[in-house]
This record gives structure tokens, C-alpha cells and sequence, in this order.
């Protein structure tokens, strides 16, 4: 009997349908995330889903634009640039989702050992470790968000540290090098290099209204926790809210170093990709 009514308590604590439910979405979108932006991304012949492809016609469609002289792009790199955007635009809505799940689980585990008080100390430290997991991992799927919103308004940019690993290329190493006298020249840019310039500071500002973004909620969220953790008088809410407050104070100084980098990369946009050029990225 004792143990029938620990089996009804636990029940009535954990949720265990909603519980099934989200667990399973988690690990779809998971899966998802990882296999499908590729395919989603790919709708046309050129087969981008394939690295080794991929790199090889971003060689060949950079060292053509860099031959052209002017800052349109050749449609061998428009082909690259819009497959890369919609690359971004499928993971990064996919992470999204998968970010909507996990904090949805997080929230029930959470919730549950609010209410453990009547489970043993091993059921509790599960949901211990099942809320700090699943909240980690929603951490990550935020990072990724983030990572390919800024991919998707500067997929050029971001395509560029495929390139080096092209650098053995002859054709793409004089690339590289007339680059790079050009960066370092005070006057008398050519256009391909102005529109490099153009697309690395979009690519920096859009991580540094982010991380502002981010820097400014994370701070709330850290007001808030440990306002609520000086008002309650229950161990376990207390727990909860140290950890937030202090997880969320560590994430709104990695947003502010994050937003600094930024800001000053946008603003010396030159330096930095000069910088990339010369391997500093």
C-alpha cells in the first residue's frame, strides 16, 4: 500500500504524458536541426548539401568575383550566397522551435521539484539534473538561434571562413594575397573589397544589436531572480533562483564582452577583415 501511494504521489508531481511528449519533440527537432537545414536548403541541381561541393564552388565563384572587379557578384557566388541564407533561415528556425520545447520542459521539471517535497531524495536529484540538462541545452539551442540570424543577414560574410581551407588553391592564394595589399592600402580600394567591408560590418552590427538585446533581458531576468530569491522563505524556490540569478548574471557579461567585440569590429571593419585575411578569425 505505502508503495502504491508513493507511485500516485510521484504521478501527480511529475507529469509524465507532457513529460513523454516533450522528451520526444526535443529529440526530433534535435535530429532535425542536424540533418535537415542542408536538404531543406539544397532546391536546386548544384547538390550544396554536400561540403566538398559546396567549398569548391564558393572557391571558384570568389576567385570569379574577385576577378570581375565590380561589387555585384558573379551568379556562380549568388548561387553559393543564397543557398548559405537559406541554410540559416532553416536551422535557424528549427533551433527556434527546439528552444519553444526545451524551455517548455525545463519549465515542467522545474515546476515538478517545486512540488518534490513528498519524493525521495534520489527522484528529486533527478529532476536536479534533468532541469539543469535540458536547461543547458536550451542555452545552446538560444546560441545557435542567434548564430544563424546573424548568418542569414550577412551570409557572405559568413561563408568566408570556408574559404581557407582553399588556400593550398593557387588561384585562391593570389586571391587572397591581392586582397590583403589592398586592405592594407589607405586609398584606392577596389569595389570587391568595398563590398567585403560593407558585408563584414552588417555582419558585426547584427551580433552586436543581439548581444545588446540579450545583455539588457539577461540583466531583467538577474534583477528579477534574485529579487524573488530575498522575498521566498522555501528552500527549494530559493535554489532555483540562485542558480537562475547567477546563470543569467554570467550570460548578460558574456552578452556585454560579446556586444564590446562587435561594436568594435563594425566600427574598424577594415582591420577586422583584414585581420581574417591574414588568419585572425
Amino acid at each position: 500500500m505505502p508503495s502504491s501511494v508513493a507511485l500516485t504521489r510521484s504521478a501527480s508531481i511529475i507529469p509524465g504524458r507532457a513529460l513523454a511528449v516533450l522528451t520526444a519533440l526535443a529529440l526530433v527537432l534535435t535530429t532535425a536541426l542536424v540533418l535537415a537545414p542542408a536538404w531543406l536548403a539544397d532546391s536546386g541541381p548544384s547538390d550544396f548539401a554536400d561540403q566538398h561541393k559546396l567549398r569548391r564552388a564558393l572557391r571558384d565563384g570568389f576567385v570569379a568575383y574577385w576577378n570581375s572587379g565590380n561589387r555585384t557578384h558573379p551568379p556562380a557566388l549568388i548561387s553559393v550566397i543564397n543557398y548559405w541564407f537559406r541554410y540559416h533561415v532553416a536551422k535557424g528556425a528549427i533551433a527556434a522551435v527546439l528552444l519553444i520545447v526545451l524551455i517548455a520542459l525545463a519549465t515542467l521539471l522545474w515546476k515538478a521539484y517545486l512540488r518534490a517535497g513528498g519524493l525521495g531524495a534520489a527522484q528529486q536529484y533527478a529532476l536536479v539534473t534533468a532541469g539543469t540538462l535540458v536547461s543547458l541545452f536550451a542555452l545552446a539551442a538560444l546560441l545557435t538561434v542567434i548564430a544563424n540570424i546573424q548568418g542569414a543577414v550577412a551570409p557572405f560574410s559568413s561563408l568566408l571562413p570556408m574559404l581557407p581551407s582553399g588556400a593550398n588553391d593557387p588561384q585562391l592564394a593570389a586571391t587572397f594575397d591581392q586582397i590583403r595589399q589592398q586592405l592594407t592600402e589607405a586609398t584606392g580600394a577596389a569595389p570587391p573589397v568595398n563590398d567585403m567591408v560593407s558585408d563584414f560590418t552588417r555582419y558585426h552590427v547584427t551580433m552586436a544589436i543581439i548581444a545588446a538585446i540579450l545583455a539588457t533581458t539577461a540583466l531583467g531576468l538577474t534583477a528579477v531572480s534574485w529579487k524573488r530569491f530575498a522575498r521566498s522563505a522555501d528552500t527549494r524556490t530559493r535554489r532555483i533562483l540562485c542558480g537562475s540569478g547567477i546563470v543569467t548574471a554570467l550570460l548578460s557579461l558574456a552578452s556585454i564582452v560579446l556586444l564590446t567585440a562587435n561594436t568594435t569590429s563594425a566600427m574598424h571593419s577594415t582591420s577586422a577583415l583584414s585581420a581574417f585575411f591574414n588568419g585572425g578569425w
